[in-house]
């Protein structure tokens, strides 16, 4: 994912916000993920008694290391929320669940997983389906690497980051992973759909 406009945008609108709302890499992803998932239900549904069940709400997890073991605190109906609320949110989540003070309701249940590497300079990894979610995304750092631009015939510096998706083929295939890879792919390139989705 070329990240380059999404990084611009992030740096224009954090300039003016407090410390509290100031919008991460990550908060971007929960946003993108959440309103590329409203096209794709399969992936937001769940393998549940040998079936499937679809979720209402798009509850997307993200994965916090503790130190006793993972913990994937949700924010509830992430599609439907202010990239602003997704970050205070974020915050706080990440914070009590480090602190181990996450109610159960907070970080049981779910319905998509990110698992965000990209702080501890991990460039490409596979992460492991939390159960019983259709998928997880594991997202990798953006590094700065030469990309070649046709119109300028000439090396231009590219924000790249990588990702890659787990899912569960009892429930889907990687046809349609893929074609919402390209969903949440378009929306981080062009991420003012991300403010007012």
């Amino acid at each position: 994912v070329d990240m380059g406009a999404a990084m611009a945008l992030r740096k224009q609108v954090n300039a003016d916000l407090d410390e509290a709302s100031k919008l991460s890499v990550n908060d971007f992803i929960v946003k993108a993920v959440a309103m590329a998932l409203r096209g794709f239900p399969v992936l937001n549904s769940a393998w549940a008694d040998g079936k499937m069940q679809l979720h209402d709400s798009i509850d997307v997890g993200i994965a916090v290391a503790t130190d006793t073991g993972l913990i994937s605190p949700f924010i509830p109906a992430a599609d439907r929320k202010a990239l602003g609320e997704i970050a205070r949110m974020s915050k706080d989540l990440v914070k009590r669940a480090r602190e181990g003070g996450l109610k159960p309701e907070e970080y049981a249940g779910g319905t998509f997983t990110i698992s965000n590497l990209g702080m501890y300079d991990v460039t490409q990894f596979v992460a492991v389906i939390n159960p019983p979610q259709a998928a997880i995304l594991a997202v990798g750092s953006i590094q700065t690497e030469a990309r070649w631009d046709a119109k300028r015939k000439t090396f231009e510096p590219a924000q790249l980051m990588e990702v890659t998706m787990s899912a569960d083929h009892r429930l889907t295939d990687g046809a349609e992973v893929a074609r919402y890879l390209q969903e949440f792919k378009r929306l981080l390139q062009a991420p003012m759909a991300l403010l007012v989705g």
